[in-house]
């Protein structure tokens, strides 16, 4: 592997020259400022590490022009496992990635084509597909990938790229996710003018609302995230490119990106999830008012698919950002991303159809359709 400047480079494998470098470094080892887990990984993946010799002269003008290179691909460490380790885990979530992509677009073709479905509600929920299946298009394929070769490279346009649809996927879900508690809330709270105020061209406006809104809060600072500059290291350690470890690799003043991070977390994140919390509190006072002891239960049942889906959202999405990315606690780190990126969006369909008997029965009546029209 070639490093220059601190960075790491894919290339062949070649017998490296490192005499008069070891003096530098008395005890035989590479002198580099990556962790030996690092170095160690990208050797694995094929990377190689040239020292330059001590005899090669340098000029102040030649290191003024190194430290001024701007980087144009990043190396993505991904899961550093043996190669059977790597293989089973690739198997699995190649599995889970085909499970979700299949059930978030049944989703999508059900609520779609059965009239049965044709519900805000259910509306709401393909749009959920949707994001997630957006989510899971954008991140799923590339860490495979990075997983099966232990280790990859990605440019930087590609990354900015995967940054962009992975944010406004994920600030759009965040929006949607409090119109669908407002759903909730005017359904369990107001049912008599539920058919007046949740109409059809109301909730296109609210969905058109929840992905304008994303996108222009991510388009905002994923502008100004790719114009810093990468001068110095290129390794990312993590299986996408996430923002924070972007931020923390660049060679240019993060502060502005970090406080556009902080004021647009609340238009997309705090407003929504306050939102959210206030409609469940007054769907609980409504619900613990209801005299009938059956009507409970299944005002409750209504809520409880919702709710889950709020809860592993955002129990993942705050454990990832807000543990430290400490070497320590890199490993949980990618753990809670692996959660909040894989197994999330395969949650979602299995909650809302496993205890749903609409998608049951819109299932049965497609699958008689398709019986029918064969025959």
């Amino acid at each position: 592997m070639t490093k220059c400047q601190d960075q790491w480079i894919l290339e062949p494998p070649r017998e490296v020259e490192l005499a008069d470098t070891w003096d530098q470094n008395p005890s035989g080892t590479w002198f580099s400022p990556e962790p030996a887990a690092k170095r160690v990984g990208l050797a694995a993946a094929g990377y190689h590490q040239v020292v330059p010799r001590r005899d090669q002269p340098v000029v102040a003008a030649e290191v003024e022009e190194k430290n001024q290179t701007i980087v144009t691909e990043f190396v993505l460490l991904g899961f550093q496992l043996d190669q059977h380790s790597r293989v089973f885990v690739f198997s699995l979530l190649l599995v889970i990635y085909c499970i979700t992509i299949c059930g978030n677009l049944l989703i999508i073709a059900l609520v779609s084509t059965s009239k049965i479905l044709h519900t805000p509600m259910y509306f709401f929920i393909s749009q959920l597909s949707i994001s997630d299946t957006i989510l899971s298009s954008t991140i799923a394929p590339n860490m495979l990938h990075i997983l099966l070769n232990n280790g990859g490279s990605m440019t930087f346009t590609n990354c900015i790229t995967q940054l962009f649809f992975f944010c406004a996927s994920e600030a759009f879900e965040c929006l949607l996710l409090a119109v669908m508690s407002y759903d909730r809330y005017v359904a369990i709270c107001n049912p008599l003018r539920y058919s007046s105020i949740m109409t059809h061209p109301h909730c296109v406006k609210l969905v058109v609302i929840c992905w304008l809104s994303g996108l222009s809060f991510i388009l905002i600072y994923n502008i100004n995230v790719s114009m810093l500059s990468f001068c110095g290291p290129n390794i990312i350690d993590h299986f996408f490119c996430d923002l924070l470890p972007l931020l923390e690799i660049s060679c240019s003043d993060t502060f502005v990106v970090k406080l556009e991070i902080y004021v647009l977390t609340i238009p997309a994140v705090i407003v929504p999830t306050t939102l959210i919390v206030f409609s469940y509190s007054r769907i609980v006072s409504t619900i613990l008012k209801i005299p009938s002891t059956t009507g409970r239960p299944k005002a409750f049942s209504t809520c409880s698919s919702h709710l889950a889906v709020v809860s592993i959202f955002y129990y993942t999405m705050f454990g990832v950002y807000t543990f430290p990315t400490k070497t320590e606690t890199l490993t949980i780190s990618k753990i809670l991303s692996l959660l909040y990126t894989v197994f999330t969006p395969l949650s979602n369909p299995i909650i809302y159809s496993l205890r749903n008997k609409d998608i049951w029965k819109a299932v049965q009546q497609t699958i008689t359709k398709i019986n029918s029209s064969i025959n």
